[in-house]
């Protein structure tokens, strides 16, 4: 078996606006896979200033992976504790290795055409006007399901946009999720969740910065507006951490970015905790390319959740590597009569 990996840089087509600042391009590094004649790919999605595994070594792990691939995915996984998107890069490049085709990691009727995953339709951080396209836009598109970063601009005008919504549907016809990307301080949380909880609003993703699990905790009690845990479950890798947050905090939602909670493993492990302490979750992809997205997407359609899932940031990148996802009707498709931009593809791997 032969191993190796290219870094990769995508630029934003609009420089995509957070709580944490604006992003105009995301490094992401791919890992190749190839033996008696076939090839197997997998996407380490690195997210700078929000990975665990954000670390001056980083590319030096991923040398260090080729360098020993012939441990296996199951070792090399575990050995990768500390950097949770080069274990999921390692899953994905060994499943894609000994698949029949190297794109379709998992059967499903979604890969087949036979079954969308519903999504949330994402409404960037930027000026009201700005966002308020975005929100006509995705209703436009179908969705019914949208969700609408908050935290960047003053809370009065973020409220009325919300409230400009469900003057026209009502939480029956669009169901409205917010983030806050732990953007509101903790003496002030509580009473915008209120407000907030006013809109008939699903729910609010992090509001407050992670690490603060006893003023969560207190959230999580009071709150009369549903929380998910979303940056809070970074950076727990033993099983019994990961229990003891759920425990303690008791959200009523946790959200999983497989790139940043340790791919299909990290990720099942929460899942499995999730469900016996009755939390709900859904699957979040974290700005990877169209090869993490297919990945990510293709497992989550072996998952059968009934939530609408955060799938849909492929469209993003003006570089990105053209695949047979395409997003309509509020909806992520895997349309088998598109194919990979193959020449791309050739060009990574050599």
């Amino acid at each position: 078996m032969r191993a190796s990996y290219k870094k990769y840089i995508l630029n934003f087509k609009r420089p995509g606006g957070t709580s944490r600042g604006i992003l105009h391009t995301k490094e992401t590094y791919f890992l190749i896979l190839e033996e008696e004649g076939k090839f197997g790919i997998g996407e380490c999605g690195l997210f700078r200033g929000l990975s665990y595994d954000d670390v001056p070594d980083y590319e030096k792990k991923c040398k260090w992976v080729v360098e020993h691939i012939k441990l296996g995915k199951e070792s090399l996984v575990s050995q990768l504790m500390e950097f949770p998107s080069i274990q999921f890069g390692v899953e994905q490049a060994f499943i894609s290795l000994k698949s029949e085709k190297p794109f379709v990691l998992f059967n499903s009727p979604f890969v087949k055409g036979q079954k969308p995953i519903p999504i949330n339709g994402l409404v960037w951080m930027g000026d009201v006007d700005f966002m308020h396209d975005q929100i006509q836009q995705k209703l436009e598109q179908g969705y019914d399901c949208i969700k609408m970063k908050i935290g960047a601009i003053h809370f009065k005008k973020e409220i009325s946009l919300l409230e400009s919504i469900r003057k026209k549907y009502s939480k029956k016809e669009i169901e409205l999720r917010v983030d806050a990307n732990g953007a509101f301080a903790p003496h002030e949380a509580l009473n915008k969740l209120k407000v907030l909880a006013a809109l008939d609003l699903h729910s609010i993703e992090q509001p407050i910065m992670p690490g603060n699990l006893e003023e969560m905790k207190r959230l999580c009690e009071q709150t009369p507006l549903p929380i998910a845990l979303d940056e809070e479950l970074i950076g727990i890798i033993d099983v019994t951490e990961k229990e003891k947050l759920l425990l303690t905090v008791k959200p009523r939602y946790i959200i999983l970015k497989p790139s940043l909670v340790g791919g299909f493993r990290g990720s099942s492990e929460w899942i499995d905790l999730a469900e016996k302490l009755g939390i709900e979750w859904w699957i979040t992809s974290a700005l990877e390319s169209n090869i993490g997205l297919n990945a990510i997407a293709q497992w989550t359609a072996t998952l059968n959740n009934r939530l609408s899932q955060g799938l849909g940031t492929g469209g993003l990148f003006m570089n990105n590597i053209d695949s047979p996802l395409e997003v309509k009707n509020g909806g992520l498709y895997y349309n088998g009569i598109k194919n990979w931009n193959e020449n791309l593809i050739k060009e990574l791997c050599t």
